[in-house]
């Protein structure tokens, strides 16, 4: 049976992917490093939960249990704003602009989608749930000197609020790996119905 590289995860507005593509731009002016892969702002999105790769006859059942934990959520409001590093400045692989949602339905439908894909022999996140949009990714080869520099640029760039956007519904998305980059295919979209 054919295996598919999937995820869940919250697809963005034209607005936020806008403000996205602005701080990636001013990054770049300020950075103008090799060592960066830069993410292409129009395949941007809120991670829930990764599946890896999964067999194609299971997609049904994956989007099943997605309606289950959509299911008595309501829509609700995220915020993008701030910008950061993983693990930290001092030795950074992923530059992250942040998502805020102050009502925590965010949080319990993440936790919702971790516990109904559990139920299907998907093993739960070991580490925190930490709301972010990829930006860019330091490269494997970069040097100590330069990973510190990136992580001191990002450190000295403020981006302030970079917008809001109205969250409704949660996507099972297909990931194709290509030379050039991944591509992005929404296999189901799951209104939030609450």
């Amino acid at each position: 049976m054919e295996e598919i590289r999937t995820f869940v995860a919250i697809e963005l507005s034209a607005g936020i992917k806008s403000e996205l593509t602005r701080v990636q731009e001013m990054l770049k002016e300020k950075s103008a490093t090799p060592h960066l892969r830069w993410v292409n702002p129009a395949n941007v999105h809120l991670t829930l939960k990764f599946l890896g790769n999964v067999p194609r006859d299971r997609i049904q059942e994956i989007t099943a249990v997605l309606k289950e934990a959509g299911a008595g959520l309501s829509p609700f409001i995220i915020e993008v704003s701030g910008l950061g590093c993983f693990p930290g400045t001092k030795n950074p692989r992923v530059i992250w602009v942040g998502v805020q949602e102050g009502t925590g339905r965010l949080k319990r439908l993440q936790e919702r989608v971790e516990e109904r894909l559990a139920t299907l022999g998907f093993k739960p996140e070991g580490r925190p749930f930490h709301p972010h949009l990829t930006l860019g990714r330091v490269r494997k080869g970069a040097h100590v000197g330069a990973r510190r520099l990136i992580g001191s640029i990002v450190s000295a760039t403020s981006v302030g609020d970079l917008g809001q956007m109205e969250v409704g519904e949660i996507s099972l998305m297909e990931s194709i790996l290509h030379p050039t980059g991944a591509e992005y295919i929404c296999l189901h979209s799951i209104p939030l119905l609450g």
